[in-house]
């Protein structure tokens, strides 16, 4: 075997008493793509912190080739040829791509100006290389999710590096945009680029690697060849239970409808004179969760947005209860009873210099008002209730939220929903970027606000959430309903096939 470009040799790191990594061995070799599993709090983030010059191993050592290396800073390891692309974007949105690309590190001209000419070539020839359409000079800040994920990805494919770590890459991409992906990290690994890759999504990932490496409580618990396990496999070592866990099982109880959506039509905030949604009709009953599902462009987070009172239609009628929401705006929505839980949880859905108690509190602030003041102990009260029944991992509310990880936060911001009191759940991706324990976690939650009567309403870019969660699925396609559809009636590839536009058995035999 080819000898590893990078290793961490038995490497221990320690926060106040705490190991987070306990004596770990792991390499990556040239031409080589190695999948990262674990839960959150397994080590994935420290290890790679340490690889990529962020952390000091606290014993252990670092090899470059063979050779022991102290990498002093994220600046040192990427000099050395160590990229890293974050879980959660460290972008400028004030800034152009091109700056953000260049930042800190600017191409200049001989008489040390910088050279923007360069740079905007640079940025196009990369933007195009992952088939992304975005102006160079556009803003960050107007780009949708995805597309700055892309730049992400973009600004550490400038650094040409020898080892290349990406945590969580594909966590707000389309299907599409995963597989451009694809083809750009077989192009490195072909130029002889170690890639490490995390991502909670397990097919993804058994897809791209040619090795997997599980951690667990900051041990390595097993290594593989990618094409010799399974997801199950790789669950029962990340979490010590089976993968069919995951998906509770439930025998809906329904009651009467709760949400109608009637010939709803909402414009694309990007492009006004769009229909992101054309023409939509549908209704969740009382203990009903449905799921939509489609790929980009289909409308789904166009759809709860409007469901929400964050986008107003152009034209079609809400309901709850048979009563229509005429009222606009976000606040008037939760008010009757109608609550998002957002896809984008770090600019929409947590206050980050706020803590965990104030975050959970902050939409249903009113519900604690007595006479002109809040009060505090019927807040402090139900913060401990909230925190306790959607099972955050937190050392307490007054906790900083930045100091969870990302299923506690997407926890918080359910928690934070289901103390306004809603009729109707509504969930944007609510399981994006999130381990496989936070998944089962947040499902189970979900299930159990339906069993308490509430309507659920979801949206999910992955199959497998689609096929087994909702106990019925509706496909949009360029904002439009093309199938519904009860649980168990369609397999992956049906899904696939009708989610482009097609029916389930187009091109069966």
């Amino acid at each position: 075997m080819t000898a590893p470009v990078l290793r961490a040799c038995d490497v221990t790191k320690v926060y106040g008493g705490t190991h987070a990594l306990k004596g770990v061995d792991f390499a990556v070799a040239p031409g080589r793509v190695t999948a990262l599993f674990g839960e959150n709090g397994a080590g994935k983030s420290t290890l790679m912190k340490i690889l990529a010059g962020i952390e000091q191993p606290t014993t252990g050592d670092v090899e470059l080739d063979g050779r022991p290396v102290r990498l002093r800073s994220s600046r040192h390891a990427a000099d050395q040829g160590i990229a890293i692309i974050h879980q959660e974007l460290s972008l400028c949105p004030n800034l152009s791509i091109q700056d953000n690309l260049f930042l800190a590190r600017e191409v200049r001209t001989g008489l040390g100006a910088v050279d923007r000419k360069e740079q905007r070539r640079a940025t196009q020839a990369v933007l195009d290389r992952l088939e992304e359409h975005a102006d160079p000079d556009g803003l960050v800040g107007d780009l949708r999710l995805g597309q700055q994920q892309l730049v992400e990805i973009a600004r550490a494919l400038l650094q040409e590096a020898r080892v290349l770590i990406m945590d969580e890459p594909t966590s707000a991409l389309t299907a599409p945009e995963v597989e451009v992906l694809f083809r750009v990290i077989r192009e490195l690994t072909a130029a002889g680029v170690a890639v490490v890759y995390i991502s909670h999504h397990l097919d993804e990932a058994l897809d791209i690697a040619d090795d997997v490496v599980v951690l667990r409580d900051g041990a390595l618990v097993a290594t593989a060849r990618a094409g010799e396990v399974d997801i199950r496999w790789i669950v029962e070592q990340m979490v010590g239970r089976d993968q069919d866990t995951l998906f509770p099982d439930r025998e809906p109880v329904l009651g009467e409808e709760a949400l109608t959506v009637r010939d709803l039509r909402v414009a694309d905030p990007a492009i006004p004179d769009r229909l992101a949604v054309d023409g939509l009709s549908l209704a969740v009953r009382a203990g009903e969760i449905v799921g939509v599902y489609g790929l980009m462009g289909a409308g789904r987070t166009e759809l709860l947005e409007a469901l929400a009172g964050r986008l107003r239609p152009v034209s079609g009628q809400v309901l709850l209860d048979g009563t229509p929401l005429a009222e606009p705006g976000i606040r008037a929505r939760i008010e009757r009873g109608v609550v998002l839980v957002p896809e984008d949880r770090q600019r929409d859905g947590l206050v980050q210099t706020m803590s965990v108690g104030q975050n959970l509190s902050l939409a249903a602030l009113g519900t604690f008002v007595r006479g002109l003041f809040v009060s505090e102990p019927r807040e402090r009260a139900a913060v401990a209730r909230a925190i306790t029944d959607v099972t955050v991992k937190t050392s307490g509310a007054q906790a900083p939220i930045g100091s969870l990880s990302g299923g506690n936060q997407q926890k918080v911001i359910i928690g934070k929903a289901l103390l306004t009191g809603p009729r109707v759940l509504l969930l944007d991706e609510p399981s994006r970027g999130v381990d496989v324990g936070a998944k089962a976690d947040i499902f189970e939650l979900m299930a159990g606000q339906a069993r308490r009567g509430l309507a659920v309403l979801f949206t999910t870019s992955d199959a497998e959430e689609a096929l087994h969660i909702p106990d019925r699925l509706l496909v949009l396609a360029r904002g439009a309903l093309v199938g519904e559809f009860r649980r168990g009636e369609l397999t992956r590839e049906e899904l696939m096939r009708v989610s482009d536009g097609g029916t389930p058995k187009d091109g069966a035999a």
